[in-house]
């Protein structure tokens, strides 16, 4: 009987241990080791609680970050042909999408998709260990050793075939520490600097935006370096006392990777996108006439704090609006659209949704067996592949779990 070892029960774990024990039935025996009490504990906090697990665009490349943007490509085809939603389906989940293309269990609860999952290893036959470390591995005949350490003892488990799917070292709140990476450089593998993604922006000018914190108002945001506009993301824009959060913000986090992102980034954000600056700055001068009896001209259009903010960003500091003067007028629309702020740093690793960064695209075969060690493969945050806001990430731990299970179960 083939043995199969799956290191880690999060998402891309849950799944390539199924799948496996799908693939290969009585052929296989399947064991699953996770660090936490019980698998999937950072599944249960994805989407708020209600567990955006995938999302109808997740097949378009330009929505994840990565060093090897063509061996992604083949990379998402091999899940693709994996066939993500009958899978789902033969596992007796009922999803929703929304509006934007976001797929959901059918309750909006998490629980009840990572119930499903854990179920299904014990419908399966896998054998799960929770409480274990995986210390180490080296290779053993034509197999692997596996070193792991559970209630201060350590042991060796021996198997055929190896999945890693210990994730990389965002959210260390849910028992993250990037030892998946750190395994693949063990074995030789080349692997991109790990960074936060997904995160959110500290800034030099956090100084200004203390007294904002907390707001949030929607608007654009784009990313800059050297004059040039290098992307631009819409939707609500969090301000905080370090610097920019909220979804439009952590996208543009992804393009922040050590190495091969800008050297010197700057953001702009641009509160009012359905107008020019010429239409907005007429507008906020006949607003000011008009309203003269209230506090600026902000009253409707944004919180008055917010209004402050840019007033002092503008230079208009201790004047009236009756005061101003047509460039004025000018300055402060253009403040409104471009507001700045530099010195761009990512947060750490906790507000971290996923890893940037990990083992190399073109390390891996198409069924993400690692092309230097045959019969191990890696899935999931051990790969330098981070999804975009949306459920991305998910397909991308779901779908790469899936292919390597089948594979491991299937091939010699």
């Amino acid at each position: 009987m083939k043995e199969i070892l799956v290191l880690g029960g999060g998402a891309s774990g849950l799944a390539a241990a199924i799948a496996a024990a799908q693939a290969g039935g009585s052929r296989v025996r399947v064991t699953l080791l996770e660090q936490n009490p019980a698998p999937g504990k950072k599944l249960l906090a994805t989407g708020n609680g209600r567990c955006n697990f995938d999302n109808l665009a997740s097949g378009e490349p330009e929505r994840y970050f990565t060093a090897a943007p063509q061996a992604l490509a083949s990379l998402l085809a091999a899940i693709d042909a994996a066939g993500l939603p009958a899978w789902w389906e033969g596992l007796g989940l009922v999803h929703r999408a929304d509006e934007t293309g976001r797929l959901y269990p059918y309750s909006n609860q998490a629980s009840d998709l990572t119930g499903l999952l854990v179920g299904w290893l014990d419908a399966l036959g896998v054998s799960v260990h929770t409480g274990c470390r995986v210390m180490g591995m080296g290779q053993k005949g034509r197999g692997y050793a596996v070193q792991v350490e559970q209630e201060d003892r350590r042991t060796l488990l021996v198997a055929d075939k190896v999945i890693c799917a210990l994730g990389g070292s965002a959210g260390p709140q849910f028992g993250t520490g990037g030892f998946g990476p750190a395994m693949a450089r063990r074995a030789g593998g080349r692997v991109e600097p790990l960074y936060p993604c997904l995160t959110p922006l500290r800034c030099k000018e956090a100084e200004q935006l203390k007294a904002l914190a907390g707001l949030r108002a929607r608007g654009a945001v784009t990313l800059w370096e050297d004059g040039s506009a290098l992307a631009r993301e819409e939707g609500e824009i969090q301000f905080t006392d370090y610097g920019l959060s909220g979804i439009c913000v952590m996208q543009l986090s992804g393009l922040l990777a050590p190495g091969r992102g800008p050297q010197e980034p700057a953001v702009t954000v641009d509160l009012f996108p359905v107008w020019t600056e010429a239409d907005l700055a007429a507008l906020l001068e006949q607003r000011a006439k008009r309203l003269a009896a209230f506090p600026g001209c902000w009253q409707g259009m944004l919180d008055r704090r917010l209004g402050d903010a840019l007033w002092a960003a503008a230079g208009l500091s201790g004047r009236k609006p009756a005061q101003l003067g047509p460039e004025d007028w000018r300055r402060l629309a253009h403040t409104c659209k471009a507001w700045r702020f530099s010195g761009l740093s990512l947060c750490g690793w906790k507000q971290a949704q996923t890893t940037g960064g990990g083992l190399s695209l073109e390390e891996v075969e198409p069924d993400f067996q690692f092309k230097g060690c045959r019969g191990l493969y890696f899935v999931g945050e051990t790969l330098d592949c981070a999804g975009s806001c949306g459920g991305f990430n998910l397909h991308w731990a779901f779908g790469s779990g899936v292919v390597a299970g089948r594979a491991a179960a299937t091939t010699r």
